[in-house]
């Protein structure tokens, strides 16, 4: 095989095919992260890594880790020797693609398995019946591997924890502590989140040796963390109108892909069927559809054949869609930090982004509270014939005052209960 002239990969240590795959992949120069990371890790240091979405997260861990494998003696019968946890089926599917297509060039082939629930499990089961250089599962399908004795996890030696936040959400922390306590002690171990609140501050203290902290963060202290390539409108209009307005702005621009984030998976349903009973050729994207039904999805997306999936916060993190030109909240997120994930699926890899959000009387004081969090301060419009006419509502505390009734509107406290319910039932005198 004849390789083309190693890129810059090649100077952070990589081999020359992994430097070649790298810039197969369209990695042209190396990003700040995998600058930071890739020489630290092929050294064998522990990693704590922070980085904006689009940063390359992936390959700054899927190189080293190639690369590292290549020097270790083959796997035995139902061992792994790599393993990268990872909270969504979605992020283990994409992860598997990404080390798949880098370790095409490899001198020696590695053996890569991918897992997760929602689909049978014995196709899982067979694959690693010879073992796996690397696994790349979500926590609970790796419990059901290792309770059917088809995997031993005695022989991981690099330990990757992707998305760690989310990991530790509730829901997910308990099979993840679960895990851990499965894995040898001695080995390698690289974690990566985008927050880091105390409970992953904690996990990090308990599990790295002496990590190298990586903080890629772009923006100054005090500045807004959204990438400077996404363009945000933020548009009026009163909550009925959000699916006509919502027609008409895709129409009118004839956008070509859109992602559009709602709050509930009925919404994602509801909204997408509205839209492709207009023309619009849109589908829904959630937790309740089958695994198959994800996986197409996104793969017919992907491939441009729908214009509009309509999602819940499922696809706001982890899920990179290559050139996806708008993002629009069609609900708004229920965090601040939320907000960065979704419209960051958009603008990546520098290309330039538009993310917009519709907000109606009653949801102005919550993306306020997005703005001040973020540092963000964005103009408000509205769109001709789509005027919003609902007043904002009157905050409790500035609301009129009735003869005794107290604050009206306000509900009563446990206390009044209580007190209302005890003089019901007094005895009469």
């Amino acid at each position: 095989m004849t390789l083309v002239k190693p890129t810059a990969f090649a100077s952070l240590g990589l081999t020359a095919e992994l430097a070649y795959a790298a810039s197969a992949s369209g990695f042209d120069i190396p990003t700040p992260i995998q600058v930071a990371a890739i020489p630290s890790v092929l050294q064998g240091a522990d990693v704590l890594v922070s980085a904006e979405t689009g940063s390359g997260k992936t390959a700054a861990f899927a190189l080293p880790i190639l690369q590292l494998l290549q020097r270790q003696p083959r796997c035995t019968s139902n061992e792994a020797q790599a393993l990268v946890l990872v909270p969504t089926r979605e992020l283990a599917a994409q992860t598997g693609e990404v080390f798949r297509r880098l370790a095409q060039h490899l001198p020696q082939p590695l053996k890569i398995a991918v897992a997760f629930g929602g689909v049978s499990i014995n196709p899982q089961m067979m694959s690693l019946r010879a073992g796996v250089n690397l696994l790349i599962a979500t926590p609970g399908r790796l419990l059901d591997l290792v309770e059917h004795n088809a995997l031993k996890l005695t022989a991981v030696n690099l330990l990757v924890l992707d998305e760690a936040d989310r990991l530790l959400e509730p829901g997910f922390a308990d099979e993840l502590n679960r895990v851990l306590s499965l894995l040898p002690v001695q080995r390698q171990t690289l974690l990566f989140s985008a927050t880091f609140p105390p409970v992953v501050q904690a996990l990090s203290q308990s599990l790295l040796r002496d990590p190298l902290r990586i903080e890629i963060t772009g923006p100054q202290q005090g500045a807004s963390p959204v990438p400077s390539a996404i363009l945000q409108r933020v548009i009026q209009v009163d909550a009925a109108q959000r699916t006509v307005l919502l027609r008409h702005l895709i129409k009118t621009h004839a956008y070509q892909r859109v992602l559009v984030f709602v709050a509930t998976q009925y919404a994602a349903e509801h909204v997408a069927e509205k839209l492709y009973k207009a023309g619009i050729f849109a589908a829904p994207f959630h937790g309740g559809l089958s695994q198959g039904a994800r996986t197409q999805v996104l793969s017919e997306f992907k491939a441009s054949r729908w214009d509009v999936v309509v999602t819940t916060d499922l696809a706001s993190r982890g899920i990179d869609i290559a050139q996806l030109p708008v993002v629009i909240n069609y609900d708004l997120p229920r965090s601040a930090v939320d907000y960065i994930h979704r419209i960051g699926r958009t603008g990546r890899a520098g290309e330039v982004g538009l993310a917009i959000s519709l907000v109606s009387a009653a949801t102005e004081p919550h993306f306020r509270l997005i703005e001040k969090r973020q540092h963000l301060s964005l103009p408000r419009e509205q769109i001709a014939g789509y005027e919003p006419t609902q007043a904002e509502p009157v905050p409790l505390d500035l609301a009129p005052v009735t003869g005794a009734g107290g604050i009206k509107g306000k509900r009563p406290s446990k206390k009044d209960k209580l007190r209302a319910a005890k003089r019901q039932n007094a005895t009469p005198i």
